[in-house]
């Protein structure tokens, strides 16, 4: 059974199997903060949907993975969630995720760490670490929805050997998202196939009044439009030269390269110097981190986050002071540390506009290079997921290094998508296809070309 046949009604999904298969999986894997089952019907004809856990929903616990909002129960669902729910798409849970969003493998979690379905021992990706490997655990039919700021798709998505989708930033609404850094994050699709991420994002997309940055642009019938295409697309030598590029994870990439060849497409080796590891990786993290620190400023246990008996300290101070020490992790508390510095006057202009004149030209220079080409591609990850202990011994930089493949189309607000391209030492590994601005019909075209015309 594949997401098409249901939606085309040929086929029906078994709930009470589906929620049996769930529980199981998530006992040996963990990538479920909480389970929860309700069914709804129409055009979507009840495919289950699950989501990330920084995501509103009415009723259902959203801690967005932090310990600071492990009691909060929204009355409210987001945007995405009701628009799947109208759709007739089944609500299954929350999946776990890195706190608030900060982190490459989701070893940030305040609820223990999901496990990758591929090896057990390994990491599952982040920060949508459970969305992803829900997604693979389960051989079923399945919506869920992630959130991208730096990579947060693409990177679970080439871990677990899933289709990661994450739009242009303004076509899908964020209104119910508990914020990361509000100039980045996109909230995406994650599932088996090229066409359910397509089904997933047209569900989702378009202008939403409570969501002044969402576009009035209007929103193609992906899914019914996929279409095997050819045309033009560019590799930045700057990520062929990059180091830590794992041996398995270039020759899979250069295999895709071929493969793309064969089905009609030019490929080109393009100059996209402001896409260096020692530029856009900087330029993101000033970005992300500062406007992170500004996000949790909120969360002082007097209108948001944990709360405490105020009279059992002497004033304000320490009372915010306990609240944040005990509700934040460690990566959050360096987060607020760092963007509070970059903002602070006397660094603002050395540090966060610079940031922001950098990002600028990365959105020119992409511009440039989609006047000849159709999508700029490379590899999804520089490796394949690390084992967990591996990955907890890593130094904060080492961690941000891995994000250099994605920060650069993040930053600059354009729509990709990772697609499995082959295994390297039994781990799955993905192509990402980068188009320009509100182009989704394009990769998931190229995507749905590369896989064969998928239609699962």
């Amino acid at each position: 059974m594949n997401l098409r046949e249901v939606v085309e009604g040929e086929k029906q999904v078994d709930h009470e199997e589906f929620l049996s298969e769930l529980k199981e999986k998530n006992q040996e894997l963990n990538f479920m903060r909480e389970i929860t089952q309700e069914s709804n019907t129409g055009e979507l004809n009840g495919i289950p949907f699950i989501a990330k856990d920084a995501i509103c929903t009415e009723d259902t616990t959203t801690s967005a993975g932090s310990q600071i909002l492990e009691n909060y129960q929204p009355v409210f669902d987001a945007t995405v969630i009701e628009r799947l729910k109208e759709s007739g798409a089944s609500f299954y849970g929350k999946t776990q995720q890195d706190e608030f969003g900060f982190g490459t493998f989701s070893t940030n979690c305040a609820f223990g760490t999901p496990k990758n379905p591929h090896d057990k021992e390994r990491v599952v990706g982040g920060s949508s670490g459970g969305a992803g490997a829900v997604v693979a655990a389960m051989d079923k039919p399945l919506i869920s929805l992630g959130e991208s700021t730096g990579g947060s798709i693409t990177n679970p998505a080439a871990y677990n050997g899933v289709v990661g989708i994450t739009p242009t930033y303004g076509r899908v609404s964020r209104y119910g998202l508990v914020d990361y850094a509000n100039s980045l994050d996109k909230i995406g699709v994650l599932a088996r196939t090229v066409y359910g991420t397509a089904k997933g994002l047209e569900i989702i997309a378009g202008e939403d009044e409570n969501d002044q940055t969402t576009s009035s642009k209007e929103v193609p019938n992906y899914s019914e439009n996929l279409d095997e295409t050819e045309g033009r697309v560019a590799v930045p030598k700057q990520y062929l030269e990059l180091d830590g590029v794992e041996e398995g994870v270039m020759e899979n990439f250069q295999d895709s390269i071929d493969e793309l060849k064969q089905r009609g497409f030019e490929v080109e080796e393009v100059d996209m110097p402001l896409l260096s590891a020692d530029i856009a990786v900087p330029a993101y993290y000033v970005l992300a981190m500062s406007e992170a620190s500004t996000n949790l400023a909120k969360m002082s246990g007097m209108r948001y986050g944990m709360e405490k008996d105020p009279e059992d300290f002497e004033d304000f101070n320490e009372y915010f002071s306990e609240v944040r020490s005990e509700g934040f992790g460690e990566e959050a508390k360096r987060r607020i540390l760092l963007g509070t510095y970059t903002r602070q006057a006397g660094y603002r202009d050395q540090y966060y506009i610079k940031a922001a004149k950098v990002r600028t030209k990365i959105i020119n220079q992409y511009k440039e290079v989609f006047e000849e080409f159709d999508a700029v591609i490379s590899p999804s990850m520089p490796n394949i997921a690390p084992k967990i202990e591996e990955a907890e011994d890593m130094s904060p930089s080492e961690i941000y290094a891995m994000d250099t493949l994605t920060v650069g189309p993040n930053l600059a607000g354009m729509p990709m998508i990772s697609v499995p391209n082959g295994k390297s030492e039994g781990m799955p590994t993905g192509l990402h296809i980068v188009g320009d601005h509100f182009n989704e019909q394009k990769i998931l075209d190229i995507a749905y070309t590369y896989t064969g015309g998928d239609s699962q």
